[in-house]
């Protein structure tokens, strides 16, 4: 009878591999908030997007190494909050939301706003693993993700500093777009998660060539005006939410249930 292979246990620090890069997403959140506090907005923002890829990239590691684990899950959604939640709304709340003159029982408007966002993230990141260890994952989110609106609102204080412009004259589109992104991230709009696109099934010869055009012009903006550029991108996909549900209205048609995540 032929032997049956021994199969090894893995290794620990392959188990470490995730987490280790899970921490560079609270490592981008951290470095917001420091960078905000001395007024380096462009820096905070930075600090973001290096939160955004670490979080992008744990969680396929974990699955290309067969080391998923339950802490690895809890451990992604607490650093997610240091990061997309408490830093995205520090940031905000250091650059504009601090200069509103108003106040709502004896605290600023702009910190009831700012702690708005803050607990909008948290429930969105609970509902979401909630929902997750119930369902499973989806090729769908219902509500938007909390990187993205992290994006929102941290990229947009990013392209204001790169226009030129103060928090003083930015006040209202930072209070409007710091609630809407709050809003949007309880809500049950749907939005791709992109889990749908093939990369192996074969288009055709135009669509490919748009394609490529358009990448190409993503990244000359993206050389010369990253920080519109990525609040660009994240504002239209934040908007894409509402559009096309309002677009299955019109059309009568409904979004199959399932369990929101």
């Amino acid at each position: 009878m032929p032997e049956t292979p021994v199969r090894r246990p893995r290794r620990r620090g392959i188990y470490l591999l995730p987490n280790l890069i899970t921490t560079g997403t609270l490592v981008g959140g951290f470095y917001a908030v420091v960078s905000a506090m001395s007024g380096r907005f462009d820096h905070a923002g930075l600090g973001i997007l290096f939160a955004m890829l670490m979080d992008s990239a744990d969680g396929r590691i974990a699955r290309w190494t067969g080391t998923t684990s339950d802490f690895g899950k809890e451990y992604d959604s607490l650093c997610d909050m240091a990061a997309f939640g408490i830093a995205s709304s520090i940031v905000l709340y250091a650059f504009s939301l601090h200069l509103i003159p108003y106040r709502w029982f004896g605290i600023r408007m702009g910190g009831v706003i700012a702690l708005a966002y803050a607990a909008c993230a948290a429930l969105r990141l609970a509902r979401f693993n909630v929902h997750a260890s119930i369902a499973g994952s989806s090729k769908d989110f219902f509500g938007l993700p909390s990187p993205a609106a992290a994006g929102l609102v941290v990229f947009f204080a990013w392209s204001a500093v790169d226009l030129g412009l103060d928090g003083s004259e930015v006040l209202v589109p930072a209070s409007v777009l710091t609630l809407a992104a709050a809003v949007l991230m309880v809500s049950n709009i749907r939005y791709s998660s992109f889990k749908k696109l093939n990369v192996r099934q074969r288009i055709r010869f135009a669509p490919f060539v748009a394609v490529l055009g358009g990448l190409w012009l993503l990244l000359v903006l993206a050389g010369t005006r990253p920080a519109r550029l990525l609040f660009l991108l994240f504002f239209c996909y934040a908007l894409s939410g509402p559009l096309l549900a309002l677009w299955y209205r019109r059309r009568g048609k409904t979004a199959t249930p399932r369990a929101p995540g």
